[in-house]
């Protein structure tokens, strides 16, 4: 016991030394500008350098977490599905189909959903188009909207390693829908849909993704971790943008039946 927890606070030191060195450009940065070309003094000093401090540990127990928990665990969880003793209980592989890997692809979904709803930055962009918006954009119906549009990308995008496919066939495609979507879907969401598929690939997302794709192509016959293990962040950022014009389109259109039952009745 004592020799794992003294492995863990070695790799937390070390992680906590590696966090400091990222964030250090971005303090000297914004303290250089405050200092040397705004002259002002820092306001709240205290405060802010607390505030640093925070972020430093946070971040530090953060990254030590993932390397602990999440990589290991999407990896586990994509060797356990794809395993020859739960695909062929008969021990017979030939017979394994693209089909068989349904409860692959619906962890896929489950993981992409769960994961974008718990995504901090996709709650700190709901919030704000809210308020922005003045109501008219709700906070859960734009968490959920990206949710669906990530857990539908990464369930495609384990569909594409289980069966091999060029992965530029599906980015294409997704993209050309993207820019015709655009030219129908109402202003007002457009750029917050676009924004929705950036703010996906971030803390909690991208680290169980990447090892849910690397985990997959690492068990698949005739994958490559290289090859096959990256692109499912690209289906993490495609969809929510389609996903979030869809979900304008359609309420915008739920809401001129709404105004074109109400005149009719009123008639």
């Amino acid at each position: 016991m004592n020799g794992l927890f003294g492995e863990l606070a070695r790799g937390l030191w070390h992680t906590l030394l590696d966090t400091v060195w990222d964030v250090l450009p971005i303090a000297i940065i914004i303290f250089g500008f405050q200092i040397l070309v705004l002259r002002k003094p820092i306001p709240q000093l205290r405060r802010i350098i607390g505030g640093f401090l925070l972020v430093l540990i946070g971040l530090a127990f953060f990254l030590e977490g993932l390397e602990a928990a999440l990589f290991p665990l999407g990896k586990l969880m994509a060797s356990q599905l794809t395993a020859p003793e739960f695909l062929a209980p008969d021990g017979d592989m030939s017979r394994v189909s693209q089909w068989d890997y349904h409860w692959v692809y619906l962890f896929a979904f489950a993981i992409g959903f769960s994961t974008t709803i718990a995504e901090p930055s996709l709650l700190a962009v709901a919030i704000k188009a809210n308020q922005v918006s003045a109501g008219s954009i709700g906070i859960w119906g734009l968490r959920i909207a990206v949710a669906l549009g990530v857990a539908i990308g990464i369930a495609l995008g384990v569909f594409r390693i289980v069966t091999g496919t060029p992965l530029y066939f599906y980015i294409i495609t997704g993209y050309v829908f993207v820019l015709l979507q655009t030219l129908f879907a109402p202003r007002m969401i457009v750029a917050l849909a676009y924004d929705s598929g950036g703010v996906t690939t971030s803390t909690v997302t991208v680290p169980l993704v990447a090892a849910l794709g690397l985990g997959l192509a690492s068990t698949v016959p005739g994958r490559s971790p290289l090859l096959d293990g990256f692109g499912l962040i690209a289906f993490a950022s495609l969809f929510p943008i389609m996903s979030v014009m869809a979900y304008a389109q359609l309420s915008e259109w739920m809401a001129r039946r709404r105004d074109r039952v109400h005149h009719t009745e009123e008639a």
